[in-house]
């Protein structure tokens, strides 16, 4: 947590001009993320860093199907949200709550804002749950232990949020459990950090701050079963059996290739 806020630290207890937290903010994800991946001190540490980071070399059929992955990783997020607001009202009022950018000057700086805000919370948040909280999870009492722990956690940090409804509960904790299974399909927490960046950039430019625009459809209560509807449906549909078919293929490749995952210190090789 204390990485994942060092963004508002910047723009909020600084006050520094957006252009400048924003070389901050990348400059602190890159030695944050060199560090997470096993660099720097304790030095008798770094080996265990490396194997909670997931670090691994992977091969180009893998970049491939992962990046299909996070890609329809994030369809699918906000392909969910889509239909949950066509049973429900859209909230627009409780999801802007603490979403605020009209002290930042321009719309240009506007979208950076979202597009850092996005990146951060996906580095961060995929290190600490996919990573340091799953990876020794996994090790100790299996890979579906390890996956709902991280879910569930990571679902009760985004319950203090005013977006939190009912209805949207189901859809963060299933984002956790697909980013899950990424990461330990996979062997990396690479594709589940670009596709949660993905997904927050659509997140915080439209759902939250609506910079990018607001949701007006109106539920299907209201104007029955559209041709939208049946089209937002069939996308989410889609786009969740290409990513469950991405991980089961990363997972098969990961099988049957040689482990290329960096040792523990200390591991017999």
């Amino acid at each position: 947590m204390i990485p994942a806020n060092v963004w508002l630290i910047f723009l909020l207890a600084l006050k520094l001009p957006v252009p400048a937290a924003i070389i901050g903010e990348l400059f602190f994800l890159a030695v944050y993320i060199w560090w997470a991946h096993g660099g720097g001190p304790p030095k008798r540490l770094q080996s265990v860093r490396a194997d909670y980071f997931r670090k691994r070399r992977l091969s180009a059929q893998q970049w491939a199907w992962g990046l299909v992955a996070a890609i329809s990783f994030a369809v699918t997020v906000h392909s969910a949200i889509t239909l949950l607001f066509r049973f429900v009202p859209y909230p627009a009022a409780a999801f802007r709550q603490g979403y605020d950018l009209s002290y930042i000057p321009t719309r240009q700086l506007q979208y950076l804002a979202c597009i850092v805000s996005a990146l951060s919370a996906g580095v961060c948040e995929e290190i600490g749950f996919r990573g340091y909280m799953q990876r020794p999870i996994e090790e100790r009492h299996g890979a579906l232990l390890g996956i709902l722990v991280s879910s569930v956690l990571f679902t009760l940090l985004h319950l203090t949020k005013g977006w939190v409804l009912p209805g949207m509960v189901p859809i963060v904790f299933g984002a956790g459990v697909l980013l899950g299974a990424l990461a330990r399909a996979a062997g990396t927490l690479w594709f589940g950090i670009l596709g949660h960046w993905i997904m927050d950039i659509g997140l915080f430019l439209f759902w939250w701050t609506q910079v990018a625009g607001t949701f007006g459809q109106r539920p299907i209560g209201e104007t029955g079963i559209d041709r939208a509807f049946i089209w937002e449906a069939d996308i989410f549909c889609a786009a969740l059996l290409v990513v469950l078919a991405a991980i089961t293929r990363l997972l098969k490749m990961r099988d049957e290739g040689p482990s290329s995952a960096v040792p523990r210190m200390g591991a017999t090789v």
